[in-house]
């Protein structure tokens, strides 16, 4: 049974009525995501699972409507009368909620990547197709003010036909360090590979500008520069005592000292390491916590390079590069058609025509390539598609549903295979 049956509720679209939403897991994502909800005066978050104290304490201080629920089953066994769930667990945690929520009857919301092995994904796909209801993954880049500008392009038809495309995912050097070395993201098995990661949203990116589903992908990558043997003579095991860290490039006190009086910083990536503001309070947590470790003395194992080579159905393909080594910019992107060619930088595109000889630099979208300024305005058009398809019960205002989705997750997975066995994978088949 249903909790659209257990609860029943007037047509959502009724004047006046808000979307009452569930947040399941209070991290930094998932805060977001319904902060910015409520904050646009058509939603309001009725119900809060999050078993971290702080975290439950700070979501419930910006929703005080809410009820707090200690985990996700315990709110499942009183479903309370809502509309939709917003799923931001850890990776690793978001199949079973996932199933269970679709079970209940709620439309979802659901973190990147779906979750942390093939079967889960396609488990979750079938599980909103047999109930009913709509799923959204949180592919924000779909959503950005740029990608729409670079789709609207491609589709004109200035390009002409796409041939090939060139995409850089320019990690950085010290969020590389941040979440996929000292954090939480830095080993497959409590994790998932980069590619799913931190990556899946280029691959997902690739498909949607393309516009041609993925028919045979290689890979080649690996773990090459945080390792111990890389390890400097006369390094410590943290930051705080080794002599070699003020000319270390992943110095963790002059990261996170250095976010200190900066309000986004401070939100993310700050707020992973600890709640403090002051000094002392982060050197504490340096000296305690896993965000003080030397990077080359830590127990992570996903690869900090990785390149993909992708084939379409259409006949183009595409060059992906994700890289640790790099400032911590916007992704880049060259696309060759045979009539133009463009060049973006998360921002801006140069488009230069073929027949004129003509170049133009359109600015397409804002700066911020991150989850503390929002990614570029996805954060924001991913939850107003969302709120847009429940209140309207149009499913197609979702660009990123669970049929897209999955093959941007079997495309992750077939080029983990490739990387490891050094196959080309087929998708066709």
């Amino acid at each position: 049974m249903t909790h659209a049956l257990m609860h029943p509720q007037p047509p959502v679209g009724t004047p006046g009525r808000l979307l009452r939403l569930i947040l399941v897991g209070a991290g930094g994502r998932g805060s977001t995501y319904a902060a910015y909800a409520a904050g646009t005066g058509r939603a309001e978050i009725v119900a809060v699972a999050e078993p971290d104290t702080g975290r439950a304490a700070a979501a419930l201080s910006r929703h005080p409507g809410a009820t707090h629920h200690p985990t996700w089953q315990a709110l499942a066994e009183h479903p309370p009368e809502a509309d939709a769930v917003l799923i931001t667990t850890q990776d690793a945690d978001h199949v079973e909620p996932a199933l269970r929520f679709a079970e209940l009857g709620y439309h979802i919301l659901l973190e990147k990547p779906m979750a942390t092995s093939e079967d889960d994904v396609r488990r979750i796909t079938d599980a909103v197709r047999k109930a009913g209801v709509m799923l959204a993954v949180c592919h924000v880049l779909r959503y950005t003010p740029y990608t729409r500008g670079v789709k609207d392009i491609v589709d004109s038809g200035r390009l002409g036909d796409v041939i090939s495309v060139e995409h850089l995912e320019p990690v950085g050097w010290w969020h590389q360090a941040h979440s996929y070395v000292r954090g939480n993201w830095r080993r497959e098995d409590r994790a998932t590979p980069m590619l799913l990661a931190k990556s899946s949203h280029d691959l997902d990116w690739l498909s949607y500008i393309v516009g041609s589903p993925v028919t045979k992908v290689s890979s080649f990558g690996a773990l090459t520069h945080f390792r111990p043997e890389n390890r400097p003579a006369g390094a410590t095991d943290n930051c705080l005592d080794c002599p070699i860290e003020p000319t270390c490039p992943y110095s963790a006190p002059r990261l996170y000292l250095g976010c200190l009086g900066d309000p986004d910083r401070e939100r993310w990536p700050l707020g992973a390491v600890t709640g403090a503001r002051t000094p002392e309070g982060v050197t504490q947590a340096l000296r305690e916590g896993p965000y003080g470790r030397c990077v080359y003395a830590c127990d992570n194992d996903v690869v900090d390079h990785q390149v993909v080579n992708l084939e379409y159905a259409s006949g183009a393909t595409a060059s992906f590069t994700m890289t640790a080594f790099t400032p911590f910019t916007h992704r880049k992107t060259r696309i060759f058609g045979t009539r133009g060619s463009l060049d973006g930088d998360g921002v801006s595109a140069t488009v230069t025509d073929f027949v004129t000889g003509h170049e133009e630099t359109l600015v397409l979208g804002v700066d911020g390539p991150d989850a503390g300024s929002g990614h570029g305005g996805g954060d924001e058009r991913l939850v107003d598609a969302f709120l847009d398809a429940l209140t309207t019960g149009d499913a197609t205002l979702i660009l990123s549903d669970p049929a897209t989705s999955l093959e941007s997750h079997l495309v992750a997975w077939a080029a983990e295979r490739s990387r490891r066995q050094d196959t080309v994978e087929d998708l066709t088949s």
